[in-house]
């Protein structure tokens, strides 16, 4: 039978979780109890108790009670839960994981559910899910529902919400269970339906509005080729997510072309991906072939949105809710230098593809982003810093000419051993070839 984890604090929500748990085992599935309460006796009899899931995560259950430090506890819960919730999910008994809970509950629940791998079932019904859920969903397949009435009791509006909550993770955990037999019988890895496990990898690409002619060409080159192309929006989210799957083994090579998240990152935008940008696949061993996407701009909302130390910067109203700033040649450089630190360190196959003739739709010439000094800064940074085996193609086109697309597309079918490599498919390609650092 398949199992859902029921993960919550036992001492406040205890009622809930046993109505939660009666209506998961009608569906005809297990449930697994798991408390991560701290402070009052646990309401109804868990599966794995709260001084497990405290050990978990190196600390003490009972400390943590008579501590005082409701945020600590917390704190310490929610990796406990994390912890737990993985191990449980490597021994085969969790096939989904529902939780209930106000937003202390939430973000331990969602802490443990951001533990768990992208395809895994997780459903958090919580009072917080009709605002801001960005803290609790993060960049993984965190379903919220809203409660609508707080979680205190059952009543005839929380019993339906819950029912249905219960509905959704039994059916989640029996589709889950299905597709996690059939991939063992195909002798199969992954979470998928079909693993991953065909001819071909699944390949990740990233695209942003000033590089999207580049990426649909390179992903209809590979798409002919018989890929399979996941195409993630450089917004921060969309580059955590897409390094969620590299970590997560789902994705077999990455089409980097829109780097632009690390701009934000190092600028201070509001579209960072976070530090570890650019690191997931290099970490996995998965092969890449990186450029240089939207490297020209920080972005930033409504134009009065911008901060003020910016104002004598060069500014574009892209929409009136997105303000794009130019990077300078200092920021440029830095960023080349932060490219070949995080690309020396990958442990599989890296190309990066150099467009000399801008890096943006809007970085060519008569752009409003057209600057050639700060270009040549981001180059000649990668340049000197990036280590010697990996290869580095410069190219003189602009980032959204199909023939540097497809080249860039050809790069990575090389790098998987596909067919393109051994039947010559390759893309026509102007400009030098530099292997390592060398101009």
């Amino acid at each position: 039978m398949p199992t859902v984890v029921l993960l919550g604090t036992l001492d406040t929500k205890g009622r809930e979780y046993a109505f939660l748990r009666d209506r998961v085992r009608a569906a005809g599935c297990e449930a697994l109890l798991v408390d991560a309460g701290v402070l009052g006796e646990p309401q109804v009899e868990p599966d794995i108790d709260r001084a497990t899931v405290a050990r978990a995560a190196g600390e003490d259950a009972a400390a943590l009670a008579t501590a005082g430090d409701r945020g600590v506890a917390v704190a310490a819960m929610g990796r406990g839960a994390a912890a737990t919730v993985r191990d449980l999910f490597a021994a085969g008994r969790l096939d989904a994981c529902l939780a209930v809970g106000g937003s202390g509950g939430s973000s331990i629940a969602a802490e443990a559910m951001r533990a768990l791998p992208i395809g895994v079932p997780k459903l958090l019904v919580s009072t917080v899910a009709s605002g801001d859920t960005r803290p609790y969903v993060g960049a993984v397949d965190v379903t919220m529902m809203y409660s609508v009435v707080d979680i205190a009791g059952i009543n005839r509006v929380s019993a339906r919400i819950l029912g249905n909550a219960a509905a959704a993770a039994a059916g989640m955990a029996h589709a889950y269970a299905a597709d996690r037999a059939a991939n063992r019988a195909a002798g199969r890895a992954g979470n998928a339906p079909d693993g991953g496990g065909g001819e071909k990898p699944l390949v990740a690409a990233t695209m942003f509005g000033v590089t999207t002619p580049c990426v649909d060409a390179a992903r209809a080159w590979l798409e002919a080729r018989g890929y399979e192309v996941l195409v993630f929006h450089a917004t921060g989210t969309g580059g955590r997510s897409m390094e969620a799957l590299v970590r997560d083994g789902f994705v077999g090579g990455v089409l980097d072309a829109t780097t632009t998240e690390l701009a934000d990152e190092l600028v201070g935008g509001v579209l960072s991906a976070g530090p570890d940008r650019l690191e997931a696949a290099g970490a996995a061993g998965v092969p890449q072939v990186v450029s240089l996407g939207a490297l020209d701009m920080v972005n930033f909302g409504p134009f009065e949105s911008v901060p003020e130390r910016f104002a004598d910067r060069t500014l574009y109203r892209h929409n009136p809710t997105v303000t794009l700033m130019r990077t300078t040649p200092e920021e440029n450089a830095a960023l080349g230098q932060t490219i070949a630190r995080k690309l020396n360190a990958a442990t599989g196959p890296v190309a990066v593809f150099v467009p000399l003739g801008g890096v943006s739709l809007i970085d060519t010439p008569g752009g409003a982003f057209h600057d050639p000094a700060a270009d040549r800064a981001l180059i000649d940074a990668l340049k000197a810093d990036l280590r010697p085996g990996i290869e580095l193609r410069e190219l003189d086109t602009d980032i959204n000419d199909p023939a540097f697309a497809e080249a860039m597309a050809a790069m990575l079918d090389a790098l998987l051993g596909g067919d393109g490599a051994r039947t010559g498919a390759t893309a026509p390609a102007t400009g030098a070839s530099v292997a390592g650092g060398g101009a």
